[in-house]
């Protein structure tokens, strides 16, 4: 991992960037309102970005709901995926959850998402269930996985 690279919360000025990392991952992109209203609306939302010389490469979300947390994405650009930045970022994620007194985190993942899975599993998440047809583009099932943190 390289020494100029910066971890900090989301700001909504950032929308423009974290938008290119959301259309080079997601076959479904949120959109620009999307992320200005987790970030100015949702009281339970937190979003991290990794910037890299100024330029951010990745971003997690997660909405804290008292002592649980839900990953609603995570991603990083294609160029510098293979670098441990998306472990990297869901550790700031958890360490972030764990301040706010967090005890379970959860998210899903796609079931043919096998690098994400082992990234998820090597963290501590153990799949919990199945989610039938969740992801909308091609009908795709996600596993749903959980950790506890405490």
């Amino acid at each position: 991992m390289s020494d100029s690279l910066v971890f900090r919360l989301m700001r909504t000025e950032d929308i423009d960037q974290v938008l290119i990392v959301e259309r080079e991952s997601f076959t479904l992109p949120w959109s620009r309102e999307a992320f200005y209203n987790e970030l100015n609306t949702n009281q339970y939302a937190i979003y991290l970005v990794i910037e890299d010389e100024g330029k951010i490469v990745g971003y997690c979300g997660a909405w804290i709901v008292l002592d649980e947390a839900h990953i609603t994405n995570i991603a990083i650009l294609p160029e510098y995926r293979g670098q441990k930045l998306g472990e990297a970022l869901l550790v700031k994620m958890i360490e972030v959850a764990l301040s706010k007194q967090v005890i379970k985190m959860t998210l899903e993942v796609r079931v043919s998402n096998i690098p994400a899975q082992s990234l998820y599993k090597k963290l501590g998440f153990q799949t919990g269930g199945t989610r039938k047809n969740y992801y909308t583009d091609n009908q795709e099932d996600a596993y749903v996985m959980w950790v506890n943190l405490s």
